[in-house]
């Protein structure tokens, strides 16, 4: 698997994550907590499937 998510990138998706499953920890029980493990998954591993079906490569941005 070939990273194709940029730093930046991966930063918000650790942070929207985060508050995500924090969810789970305040406020009523529900389900929603379980959206956010997705975005983390991503962040950390720096790889996003659907980008690589798409040929999407973020991680090419800012260099030259």
């Amino acid at each position: 698997m070939k990273k194709n998510i940029h730093l930046v990138e991966r930063v918000f998706r650790v942070i929207v994550g985060l508050a995500l499953v924090s969810m789970v920890f305040i406020g009523p029980e529900n389900p929603w907590f379980a959206l956010g493990l997705l975005p983390l998954l991503t962040g950390l591993v720096g790889w996003c499937p659907p980008y690589s079906l798409l040929g999407v490569n973020t991680c090419k941005i800012g260099k030259s």
